[in-house]
């Protein structure tokens, strides 16, 4: 079969749609649709010697397939998908001619993929496939797996680690596993568990020997233990204890001495440096640091392995890098340098190159430009166009989203992502739409997000959206973070409180038309917002949210572990003031009308708090709107879902701001 455009193998656009623009008279809802669509095009990795690519796509049905593609002959050589509605969520070249694929199933867009613990093996030509492991593995073990290390010196054989999930504490089992078949054979137990609701990461030095790892044990209130070992043959150690949210290491990856880790630590600064840790001398050295942001690093690999940092990545007043001198592979260094000037302000990411480097995949995007994968072939010195994400927005005028700071009540600084309409921003109607969470998610401009998303599209039909990373949020530093502690409901409102007056002050936004939205602990916001500033706002939407903090300890699957729990008892408001902070105890404060959403199979944040919330509001007879939606959990997967969410948002917008269209 040919294609044209390289990876355009089977683009799927909406169609010739006239976008029409916010002052027109109706909702445009052809532009909903094109934001809805999730994206097409979520990966795609060359082989080593360069043959093939391979790419993974989302079909009408949502289920993601790969597609492989001879780059000579520009001809598909094969198209594998999973079984009903399982997707392919990662794969991996194992060698010139045969690939690792991970399956998953989607359930939200406020969620990850849920993996089944499947690993699946085949040829680039779809043949001599065979299930590695999972509860179909042709080898008979029925355990969970998932890749640790693909091993690029050992073309037919991947690391893994196998665990029982239905054990409440089960260990980690190390194996490499032939890909021709799935069979195993042991490297060993890991002395870490993977505690249910914890996780247990592995290190794998260039030869592909587990020399690291890091887990946490709920039994412990959640402590953190990073191990260390020099080799196979000695013993593990204990090379850092923290307790959450206190100062740790956290291991990305070894370099080619096998004896230097690449981490992110907070162990001599406040925000997440970017740091080195010698598992020989015990030596912690930071390499890069930010007063304001956490970094994160840029990385040269070379036959699959991670041999250099080039630098580190971080946002502020906006995408920004930075290179480190010194570095062996200069010419490698300056070509990403290069790239980063060229797609300025936004982010740059190589997804893999051939063995020898000389071609690489590059994906570039930020929050007002969808991924674009481009081919760089570094003899030509040429930057090929590959495939878009969302082609489908070429045609639609995106509206700009930027990072701006404003102070705090109290001096503190808050970043926030500021999305305006066309035109002039004087005046404008306003939604605060703050981030779930709370601690850990940010607000960022680096992609389209579910959250960037929304306010694109309400920035679209006329309205100035702000979504502030208020204390409580990640990406700030660890005292930022911990401010928002106990504080759900009272100085990480206030940041929020603070971010609309400073638009108002600005002349930005109306002080008369103006309403929160906001999912998860941004659903929770939307309510207490207007609890705590009842005559600030005009109206309010809770999407999936907490309106009960009590509840938290009883519904969902939070507290289905201990070390749910534990995050509960370090975050949550205790004794009066968790009443103080609770929306559901505080609905007679509530002045203006509610728009309830929910998905009715969410575990996460079970319905039970939507159905308190509306009991609460009818007993008053307050006025309220409702939407549940069956088949959806934490967030809106279908793409028709979402259309009308925000068709009947804007409505309610529209009608308590008095916004005509």
């Amino acid at each position: 079969m040919k294609v044209r455009l390289m990876l355009l193998v089977i683009t799927t656009l909406l169609g010739s749609l006239t976008f029409t623009s916010a002052a027109q008279a109706k909702i445009n809802t052809p532009l909903l649709e094109a934001y809805a669509k999730h994206s097409q095009y979520l990966d795609i990795k060359i082989s080593p010697d360069g043959t093939y690519l391979a790419s993974t796509s989302r079909g009408e049905d949502g289920v993601v397939f790969l597609t492989v593609l001879n780059i000579k002959d520009q001809e598909v050589v094969s198209i594998t998908r999973g079984k009903g509605k399982e997707t392919v969520s990662s794969f991996n070249w194992l060698n010139d001619e045969r690939l690792i694929l991970g399956m998953a199933r989607e359930v939200g867009s406020f969620e990850q993929p849920l993996p089944t613990g499947e690993l699946f093996a085949m040829d680039a030509d779809g043949e001599n496939s065979v299930i590695l492991s999972g509860w179909r593995a042709e080898s008979g073990d029925r355990r969970f797996s998932q890749i640790i290390d693909i091993l690029p010196d050992e073309p037919d054989a991947v690391l893994v680690y196998s665990t029982d999930l239905t054990a409440k504490e089960p260990f980690l089992d190390i194996y490499r596993m032939k890909v021709s078949n799935g069979r195993k054979a042991s490297e060993g137990r890991a002395p870490l568990r993977a505690y249910a609701g914890s996780n247990v990461n592995v290190y794998t030095d260039t030869k592909g020997n587990v020399l690291a790892m890091i887990g946490a044990n709920p039994n412990e209130d959640n402590k953190q233990t990073m191990m260390v070992r020099k080799d196979t043959d000695s013993e593990w150690e204990v090379a850092f204890e923290s307790d959450p949210y206190t100062p740790s290491f956290t291991p990305l990856v070894f370099l080619s001495d096998d004896k230097t880790i690449v981490g992110l630590s907070t162990l001599e600064t406040d925000t997440w440096s970017l740091a080195t840790y010698n598992i020989d001398t015990k030596k912690h050295e930071v390499l890069a640091s930010h007063p304001k942001v956490d970094l994160s690093p840029i990385l040269h690999s070379e036959n699959g392995k991670i041999k250099e940092i080039f630098g580190a990545s971080y946002e502020y007043k906006g995408i920004e890098n930075m290179f480190f001198g010194g570095v062996k592979s200069e010419a490698e260094q300056r070509v990403l340098a290069s790239l980063a000037n060229t797609f300025k302000g936004q982010t740059v990411a190589a997804t893999s190159a051939t063995r020898d480097n000389s071609k690489m995949i590059i994906r570039v995007g930020n929050a007002n430009n969808p991924n674009v994968f481009y081919m760089f072939d570094a003899e030509a010195r040429k930057l090929v166009k590959l495939a878009e994400s969302k082609p489908w927005l070429d045609d639609v005028e995106i509206p700009e989203s930027k990072l701006i700071t404003y102070t705090a009540r109290d001096g503190l600084e808050i970043s926030a992502v500021l999305t305006l309409p066309k035109g002039e921003a004087k005046d404008l109607p306003f939604v605060l739409l703050p981030h779930g969470g709370p601690h850990g998610p940010y607000d960022s401009i680096a992609n389209i997000d579910s959250s960037v998303r929304d306010a694109k599209v309400l920035a679209a039909h006329g309205y100035a959206v702000l979504q502030p990373n208020f204390r409580g949020s990640g990406g700030y530093g660890l005292s930022f973070e911990k401010a928002g502690f106990r504080n759900w409901g009272t100085t990480m409102i206030d940041d929020m409180t603070d971010g609309t007056m400073y638009l108002v002050d600005k002349g930005i936004v109306d002080k008369d038309r103006m309403c929160v939205y906001g999912a998860s602990y941004g659903g929770y916001a939307a309510l207490q917002n207007v609890i705590r500033e009842p005559d600030l706002y005009q109206c309010t939407i809770g999407f999936v949210g907490v309106y009960d903090l009590d509840m938290m300890f009883e519904k969902g699957d939070i507290p289905q572990n201990d070390a749910g729990i534990n995050y509960l008892n370090q975050v949550l408001p205790k004794g009066e003031n968790r009443d103080f902070q609770s929306p559901i105890k505080n609905t007679d404060k509530i002045k203006v009308p509610v728009f309830i959403v929910q998905g009715e199979e969410d575990v996460r944040v079970p319905k039970e708090h939507a159905f308190a919330l509306r009991e609460k509001l009818e007993a008053r007879n307050h006025p309220y709107q409702w939407m549940m939606k069956s088949g959806e959990g934490h967030g809106f997967y279908k793409p028709e879902n979402n259309v009308e969410l925000w068709q009947e948002m804007i409505k309610f917008l529209d009608k308590h701001t008095n916004t005509t269209r």
